[in-house]
C-alpha cells in the first residue's frame, strides 16, 4: 500500500516538473518573441528613416521623392493594425523607385549618394531577415501551445497568443544586387 502511493507521488512529482519545464519553455519563447518583435521593429524604422532622409536629401527626382517619402512616412505613423500594410507599401514604393539600375547609378553618383545607398542597401536586406527571425519565434511557440498539455493545464497563461508579422519585404532588385 505504501509503496504505491511513493510510486503515485513520484509520478506526481515527475509530471509537476515536466509541466514546470514546459511552461518555463513556453515563457522563454514568449521572451523571444519579445525581443525578435523589438529588433524587427528597429529595423522597419530604420528602414523608414533612411528611406525618408533619402526623399528629402535632394538626390532623387521629385516624384520619386514624394512616393518615397508618403510611403516611409506612412509607415512610421502607422498604427499597430495597419503596420503590416504600410511597411508592404513602403517595400512596393522602394521597389518603384530604385527597381531600375539607372536610378541607383544616378543616386550613387551624387553627393554622398554613394552613403545614402550603401545605409538604404543594409537596412532592405535586414528587415527581412528580422522578420523571419520573428516569425520563427512565433512559429515555435504557436508549435508548443497547441500541444494538448499546454491547453489542459493554461500553461501559456494569460500571454497572447502570438501573431505572425507579414508583409511584402522583396528588397528593390537593383539596389541589392549592386550592394
Amino acid at each position: 500500500m505504501t509503496a504505491t502511493l511513493i510510486w503515485i507521488l513520484v509520478a506526481l512529482v515527475l509530471i509537476g516538473v515536466y509541466l514546470s519545464w514546459t511552461a518555463g519553455r513556453l515563457d522563454r519563447l514568449h521572451a523571444r518573441i519579445d525581443a525578435a518583435r523589438a529588433a524587427l521593429d528597429a529595423q522597419l524604422l530604420r528602414r523608414a528613416s533612411v528611406a525618408q532622409e533619402l526623399a528629402t536629401s535632394g538626390v532623387l527626382d521629385p516624384a520619386a521623392s514624394i512616393v518615397l517619402y508618403e510611403a516611409a512616412h506612412a509607415a512610421r505613423q502607422a498604427e499597430e493594425e495597419q503596420r503590416e500594410v504600410a511597411e508592404s507599401e513602403l517595400s512596393q514604393a522602394l521597389r518603384a523607385v530604385f527597381g531600375d539600375a539607372h536610378q541607383v547609378t544616378a543616386l550613387r553618383e551624387a553627393p554622398g549618394g554613394e552613403e545614402a545607398a550603401g545605409e538604404l542597401t543594409e537596412a532592405v536586406r535586414r528587415v527581412p531577415m528580422a522578420r523571419r527571425f520573428h516569425n520563427d519565434a512565433v512559429g515555435a511557440a504557436r508549435r508548443l501551445r497547441e500541444h494538448r498539455k499546454v491547453r489542459w493545464f493554461r500553461l501559456a497563461g494569460h500571454a497572447p497568443f502570438p501573431l505572425a508579422f507579414e508583409m511584402d519585404d522583396e528588397p528593390p532588385a537593383a539596389l541589392v544586387d549592386r550592394g
